[in-house]
């Protein structure tokens, strides 16, 4: 029997990290509220923003708007990153279950009653992600389909394509690892390749149940300075190297391969800011 938790609730920490996120934890948190059956518990991060408190404001406000659902604001003493960001909210954690949200994305309103119902199903599986999709604001949400796929994440072809983008990712909140800390770029990649060489199971649910309002890469934020970010994806190929997790030869081989990737996406990103450039140019005059 799959335990819904208390009201309808499911047994799962929501962990959303913010830093300088005014403009938007809110659209991120209504998600969350919105789901058909909502979390235990919500956990909001301040990652020390320098905003002169307009962060902490807007996180205060809204948890005196939601006075009904279990919110907890924790305010970090150093700007350290999402990665340590969300580890302080693994430790406030009091369910079985997390599942990661930024403040500046969104999810469809089944997707806790969809993706923690399969995993409670499947207990022996420790970390599910699913699609994620790029939207624009005030649109309708696209239509899930009627029937879930799902597939094992082989290992390997988790280091050619990372599958699983942090707001997609549902896991056990014993799991061992955490996100390093110290590790701005490419964290939660980590995580999930340590997580899966060290054999345990990840599955990929094929419905578009979380979204972004910007592009993967390319469009601001930490993402959007791709070298930087490039520099992660290597970092992340040479610890699981260092761990013992692959063999020279493939280390040699993801690294050159990841070099492909970012030249193409070098090349997406000048395309698109002089398709913008050509679009606005158009619109001024």
């Amino acid at each position: 029997m799959i335990n819904r938790g208390n009201l309808g609730k499911v047994p799962v920490s929501v962990i959303i990290p913010c830093y300088r996120c005014a403009d938007t934890i809110k659209r991120a948190l209504d998600s969350v509220i919105a789901q058909t059956l909502p979390p235990e518990e919500i956990i909001l991060i301040d990652d020390f923003s320098n905003d002169d408190g307009v962060t902490l404001a807007a996180l205060d406000q809204l948890w005196q708007g939601h006075q009904k659902t279990s919110i907890k604001i924790v305010q970090l003493d150093k700007n350290s990153g999402p990665a340590s960001a969300r580890n302080a909210g693994w430790k406030e954690a009091s369910q079985p279950y997390l599942a990661f949200l930024d403040a500046d994305d969104s999810w469809h309103p089944k997707k806790l009653e969809i993706q923690y119902q399969w995993m409670a199903a499947h207990s022996d599986i420790v970390l599910s992600g699913h699609q994620s999709i790029k939207i624009s604001e005030n649109v309708a949400l696209p239509e899930l389909p009627e029937s879930l796929v799902v597939r094992r994440v082989n290992k390997y072809s988790l280091l050619f394509s990372n599958r699983f983008p942090t707001r997609s990712v549902m896991v056990k909140r014993d799991v061992s690892y955490r996100f390093p800390p110290e590790k701005r770029y490419a964290e939660d990649y980590l995580l999930w390749l340590t997580i899966v060489f060290d054999g345990q199971p990840a599955w990929f649910l094929n419905s578009p149940m979380a979204y972004s309002f910007k592009e993967d890469f390319g469009d601001g934020g930490l993402t959007g300075n791709l070298w930087k970010n490039q520099l992660g994806v290597l970092d992340t190929y040479h610890r699981i190297f260092s761990a013992g997790f692959i063999p020279l030869y493939v280390f040699i081989l993801i690294s050159g391969f990841s070099f492909f990737k970012y030249l193409r996406r070098l090349g997406i990103t000048k395309v698109r800011s002089l398709f913008n450039g050509r679009v606005t140019s158009s619109i001024v005059s």
